[in-house]
């Protein structure tokens, strides 16, 4: 028996495979061991990376184009909560890459991405420095060279992990192939700083709880970070609290007390009952703009708290507290005293019965003004036809105002919008081909404009390669619909704001999907009878919705810019 990096040629003398013993098979044994799956694109600067994990059968997941090797490794984070790996090669590979690595900075996602680089003698005419590229974006680079591949390897994972940021790790193309040099010595990683919960904060955060008439506590992703869930939980118990949480920690409470995700994708019969909240304690949720609805999510006046190890965005109407969000939460938990507010039982019997519904909705007409399909009405059926265990992966764009309001989710980790963070569209297909590697026992639900749909469109292929049971549901409104209703509104000529439409369902097809095109809530009775008879494969469902109806979220946006 011969080991995997060697092979016996016809002389039956063994002889080192061209992917072994050099800094890429270094640099590639190393992410095998610390990442669970690598996608990428092959390049010139990554061929020898790739072979070494491919060869071992170490699970990888191919993008059409580089912009998907980063989206792909964000939403398995976010689908797993593991640190993430990619790669791509140098110069175009780097570039194309770049718009989802600065998202992934910006939505702070643990990932490393290994790419090729310009050789360690020079820069060739076609090279950037793509150093100072990543820096622009916030990203720092390490370079792997001979005698530090497999720490400094190490290193890229554990910054990732201890700062929750993208690394890139370099390895010039003239050392790729270089072989290993006496080790050289790292200066140790900085312990991450503590934040202690102090004991004044703590008793005055239980007394204002404990005083509280109508107590809300809204999580956020920070609360999944610190795996302080269950204590929190048990704080909101103990007080009769309501709670709420941020899109990225969708359902985290599991509660039946769980108004949804705040800000603009909160459902109106909800926002009703939350903007009677007396006293509202924030953990590990930056209060951003959309968050807070623009600022209207709760009345002026509203005493809000917010316990975060994180900088203070400068939420002006919050008080802000830095601790590491666990042991604060168990500090406070061990000061409340029994519950004494009666919020949960004034509630109205239809809000608690429905807090966790796509019922009511807020327009249930079947179509809109221009007489196609309104999104409220299909999304909230889609909620009924889909099945419960499900990832719902979204694209960037207007469209992203239904579905989070309506498509309930088993755990944070099943709810994944890659794009939002950077603002940026055309990254769903890849990102869902990511969570599909991530969980392919659930079944994965591509939501997407037709705008980032044919943005992203090399990558259909990938996500249908990548899956085993989907849903692809483009909400097609012919139109990039942001910005109709941005400004078009006011006046704008709409020429570029409009698509000719595409039929998805038929693109789908034609890759070897199945799928329709849906102009009444009838039609989406084919979905329910192929989710029904098919354990695998993907259905396009391309929905012909309205340009007229507009989101909950893209109202308050254009009443808050005037």
């Amino acid at each position: 028996m011969t080991s995997a990096s060697t092979q016996l040629p016809a002389g039956g003398k063994a002889t080192a495979l061209p992917d072994d013993s050099h800094v890429s098979a270094i640099v590639a044994d190393v992410v095998a061991e610390r990442a669970g799956h690598l996608f990428g694109l092959m390049g010139n600067g990554n061929a020898h990376l790739i072979s070494r994990l491919t060869r071992r059968g170490f699970p990888f997941t191919s993008a059409r184009h580089e912009s998907a090797t980063v989206a792909m490794a964000d939403a398995y984070h976010r689908a797993t909560g593991g640190v993430a790996a990619a790669t791509t090669t140098y110069g175009a590979g780097f570039t194309n890459a770049y718009t989802t690595l600065a998202e992934a900075r910006i939505a702070r996602i643990p990932l490393v991405l290994v790419v090729g680089d310009a050789p360690s003698s020079g820069p060739r005419p076609f090279d950037i420095d793509q150093t100072k590229a990543a820096d622009a974006a916030g990203v720092v680079t390490l370079v792997a060279g001979p005698g530090n591949a497999a720490a400094i390897t190490h290193r890229a994972f554990d910054l990732a992990l201890q700062t929750v940021q993208p690394v890139v790790l370099a390895i010039p193309y003239d050392l790729a192939t270089a072989p290993p040099s006496d080790p050289e010595p790292l200066e140790p990683l900085p312990a991450k700083p503590i934040w202690p919960a102090e004991p004044a904060q703590l008793d005055r955060v239980a007394d204002l709880l404990a005083g509280a008439e109508r107590p809300l506590i809204l999580a956020g992703r920070g609360v999944l970070l610190a795996q302080a869930a269950e204590p929190l939980r048990a704080v909101g118990d103990r007080h009769g609290a309501l709670f709420m949480t941020s899109v990225m920690a969708a359902n985290v409470f599991d509660s039946p007390w769980d108004l949804g995700i705040a800000g603009g994708f909160t459902r109106s019969h909800r926002l009703d009952v939350a903007r009677h909240a007396d006293v509202v304690l924030v953990v590990g949720a930056s209060l951003n703009t959309f968050q807070t609805r623009y600022g209207t999510l709760f009345p002026a006046g509203t005493r809000i708290i917010r316990v975060d190890n994180e900088p203070d965005p400068g939420h002006p109407a919050a008080e802000y507290i830095r601790a590491d969000i666990r042991p604060f939460i168990e500090g406070l938990l061990e000061r409340l005293p029994t519950a004494t507010s009666t919020w949960r039982a004034q509630v109205p019997e239809v809000s608690q019965a429905e807090f966790r519904s796509s019922r009511p909705s807020e327009d249930p007409d079947e179509f809109g003004p221009d007489g196609r399909l309104n999104p409220r009405a299909v999304v909230a059926a889609l909620d009924r036809i889909l099945p419960a265990e499900r990832s719902v992966v979204m694209d960037g764009g207007h469209f992203i105002g239904w579905a989070p309001m309506y498509l309930s989710v088993p755990d944070p980790h099943a709810m994944v919008l890659v794009g939002t963070a950077f603002q940026s569209i055309g990254l769903g297909f890849g990102s869902a081909a990511g969570v599909s590697a991530a969980r392919p026992e659930r079944i994965t639900v591509l939501v997407s404009g037709d705008g980032g749909g044919l943005m992203g469109l090399a990558d259909f292929e990938t996500f249908l390669r990548a899956t085993r049971k989907g849903v692809v549901v483009v909400l097609n409104d012919s139109a990039y619909g942001a910005e109709l209703h941005q400004y078009a509104a006011k006046g704008l000529h709409d020429q570029a704001m409009l698509i000719d439409e595409v039929d998805f369902a038929a693109v789908g097809r034609a890759l070897g999907a199945q799928g329709t095109k849906a102009r009444t809530l009838a039609d989406l009775d084919q979905l329910h009878e192929w989710l029904t008879t098919h354990e695998e494969g993907v259905f396009v469902l391309d929905v012909a919705i309205s340009q007229k109806v507009v989101a909950e979220f893209m109202a308050e946006s254009v009443a808050a810019s005037g």
